[in-house]
């Protein structure tokens, strides 16, 4: 007999997940239910802010492929809204009163964008009391947020600044994080009159030190973003229209500055969907408490991937209750989770998850080159040369736009900043990812971007082994490969590895290495 299996959440990773049982199910193994919130078919997040700047179309956004699912046998129950779950009968209860019966159930809910304590915001914050029972009350407050103002997280959010930009209007982007500020540098060089307001002293400062992200602030003023530091946000003004419709106006700062504005994106960051888990009583913190195989602490039935999962070993739990992390945020870990659930849940292959780094977060802006992994806020003169704690190197170039800071523990790379450095960038991504040790003498990474380079890096970026797209784990041999079997272009390369399709930022350097490739020896 078939075991039934329930897959809460239509995403990037719950779709991941449905591709890997899809021989299960056409085997007659599995019997796959999916539950998805949202009417769409599964589209890429990611790559939202792409589309509501007009760099892609919508169908650009797509991934996978229902038809092939359905197909294959799998339900699907989309616009639909879990509202209850019976761990002792095994079933899920819907918004409308139909029951699902389960064998084993995946969490796959996501998160959901935060929206700040700003006066006229109040109405639309998720109390913390919500009734699950309600889906309304799900994934807002009382109300909607007001005219005018987004958080960027679905396709009606990005089709609502697309006209913003399309109109060349005024764009408040509140938060600097690496998607505030990849909205924000895309935006202005699509038309938009652009500010970004955020409270630290420099942008991305959860991923950058202060150093690197001031250097990026500047090359941001550079090419025509307004960049506000210290804005802390209390309220919004409103105006109103010839309907008698409220509109946000401006955004309005501690010190009584008001940033005008016609639309407001909020990127403030995001809190993983656990109301599900916590209504069917399942351990969750930051997300819902789940092992190394993706199985949930309290029910071995139930399972949880993505950015509503939380990987953490029980024994880490502290004497408060309180579980240090959380859940990554990034697609490829969750990607990765899929993959390793769907061998569970076909074959039993119960393969804990490897050890994996810190990930590597890549600013993807025309012109402005960011990356970043690992900690990187380690004090350059606190610890003593020779010594067994964190060294650190530093170089700078304000000048130039040009930031690097690399922290290591005897010798190996465990932290990197690189801003307005691509090709230093790359080699500290390597280095990173293989966790290898730095040269003796730092300054030859450096020379990596000088303009009269002629020095071989440390390790070759193009290497058969080195990984080219961190989000599935595709090396440069895979893609020279896949190159060589059908078309030596980016769409063959995506459709037979999947490099591409994740957060994007490795497009230019698959299209780097096409070139290459093309080049007779």
């Amino acid at each position: 007999m078939a075991e039934r299996v329930v897959l809460v959440g239509y995403g990037p990773v719950g779709a991941r997940l449905v591709e890997g049982l899809l021989p299960a199910v056409r085997e007659g193994r599995i019997d796959l239910t999916v539950i998805g919130a949202e009417t769409h078919d599964v589209y890429n997040r990611v790559l939202l802010a792409e589309y509501a700047v007009g760099r892609m179309q919508r169908d650009s956004l797509d991934m996978g492929d229902r038809s092939v699912a359905e197909a294959a046998g799998v339900r699907f129950a989309l616009g639909a809204t879990v509202v209850g779950v019976d761990r002792d009968r095994r079933v899920v209860r819907l918004h409308d009163g139909i029951r699902i019966p389960y064998d084993r159930l995946v969490l796959a809910t996501g998160a959901r964008a935060n929206v700040p304590t700003l006066a006229g915001l109040e109405r639309a914050q998720r109390h913390r009391a919500a009734r699950p029972g309600i889906p309304a009350e799900l994934d807002r407050g009382s109300a909607p947020l007001p005219r005018g103002v987004v958080a960027l997280r679905d396709l009606a959010d990005a089709e609502h600044v697309r006209a913003a930009v399309s109109a060349g209007q005024r764009i408040v982007v509140l938060g600097a994080g690496v998607l505030g500020m990849e909205l924000a540098l895309a935006a202005a060089e699509a038309g938009a009159d652009v500010v970004v307001a955020y409270h630290s002293a420099a942008p991305m400062n959860r991923t950058l030190d202060e150093n690197g992200g001031r250097v990026l602030a500047a090359a941001a003023t550079a090419v025509g973003v307004e960049m506000m530091h210290h804005a802390r946000a209390e309220s919004i003004v409103q105006r109103y229209d010839d309907h008698g419709q409220a509109w946000f106006d401006g955004l309005v700062c501690a010190d009584g500055k008001v940033v005008a504005g016609d639309l407001l994106v909020l990127s403030c960051g995001v809190a993983a969907r656990t109301e599900v888990a916590s209504l069917a009583g399942l351990a969750t913190s930051a997300g819902v408490l789940v092992d190394g195989s993706s199985r949930s602490w309290t029910d071995p039935r139930v399972f949880a991937i993505g950015d509503c999962a939380h990987v953490a070993d029980p024994a880490d739990a502290g004497a408060d209750g309180r579980v240090p992390g959380g859940p990554s945020g990034l697609v490829g870990p969750g990607w990765r989770q899929a993959d390793r659930l769907a061998a569970l849940l076909s074959t039993g292959d119960d393969a804990p998850a490897a050890f994996e780094r810190p990930g590597v977060v890549m600013l993807k802006a025309e012109g402005i080159d960011v990356v970043a992994g690992g900690v990187v806020d380690a004090d350059p003169f606190s610890h003593a040369p020779g010594s067994h704690g964190p060294q650190v190197t530093l170089w700078a170039d304000p000048a130039r736009g040009a930031y690097v800071k690399l922290v290591t523990v005897d010798g190996v790379l465990t932290g990197f900043v690189a801003v307005g450095m691509p090709r230093t960038g790359a080699e500290l991504t390597m280095l990173f990812e293989r966790g290898s040790e730095l040269p003796a003498d730092r300054s030859t990474l450096l020379r990596l971007d000088a303009p009269d380079v002629g020095m071989p890096a440390v390790g070759d970026p193009f290497a058969a082994d080195a990984t080219v797209c961190w989000c599935n784990g595709v090396s440069a041999g895979a893609i020279r490969e896949a190159a060589a079997a059908g078309e030596p272009t980016v769409a063959c390369v995506k459709a037979s590895t999947r490099a591409g399709t994740g957060c994007g930022g490795c497009v230019g350097r698959i299209t780097e290495l096409l070139a290459r490739e093309a080049v007779p020896a």
